[in-house]
């Protein structure tokens, strides 16, 4: 079987495991990188197809030994008017990337763009693959009807951070130029917490 069916399996077994009342265990994530450990709750409940996209990554191990490459600070974003505060990682090449997702917008979901708060990275509405940020404080313009994105559409937020914010404002404040980090701070696994080595 195609590890890119992955996603879409994991989302119908979210989906029928909600029809039949059973309750959705929302699954924990540890991501490890070189400057510590960061502990996400992934909100299947809530978000269930962007959450079962994200788990079809971590299940077949592409985020392992990947990279955080972007860090988004109040003072690099030059001239853009609605400024953020995010980490970026998890970019594959396309030949490890899933086909893209539909947008799971914050307001179908009620998942916002809070402090420590896991969303989707994308460009157009139906366009998010692997990469995923990580907000600094809250950032309502990135939720539903948000100045950040012109298209109003906001981003999918999908889990929070509950263990590790610490090393989240370590790699926002690491060694860059731009946006970009010089080095990028390596991610050595993601995995499920019962999973996890």
């Amino acid at each position: 079987m195609s590890l890119r069916v992955i996603p879409f399996l994991l989302a119908a077994a979210v989906s029928l495991s909600g029809q039949y009342g059973q309750p959705i265990k929302n699954p924990k994530v540890l991501i490890k990188t070189e400057m510590g450990d960061i502990t996400v709750e992934v909100f299947a409940d809530k978000a269930p197809s962007t959450s079962a996209n994200f788990m079809g990554y971590v299940d077949a191990g592409r985020y392992d030994d990947s990279t955080f490459h972007r860090t988004v600070t109040l003072d690099n974003q030059g001239p853009e008017e609605v400024k953020i505060e995010v980490i970026q990682g998890g970019a594959l090449a396309d030949d490890k990337s899933f086909p893209p997702i539909r947008l799971e917008r914050t307001i179908a979901t009620g998942v916002l763009h809070v402090d420590g708060a896991i969303s989707m990275a994308r460009g157009g509405p139906d366009t998010a693959t692997a990469s995923f940020f990580i907000c600094l404080n809250d950032q309502p313009d990135l939720d539903f009807g948000g100045k950040r994105n012109k298209d109003g559409e906001g981003f999918a937020a999908f889990g929070r951070v509950i263990a590790g914010m610490d090393v989240v404002r370590k790699i926002h404040q690491a060694q860059r130029e731009g946006q970009l980090l010089k080095p990028p701070v390596k991610i050595i696994s993601v995995a499920r917490m019962e999973a996890a080595k």
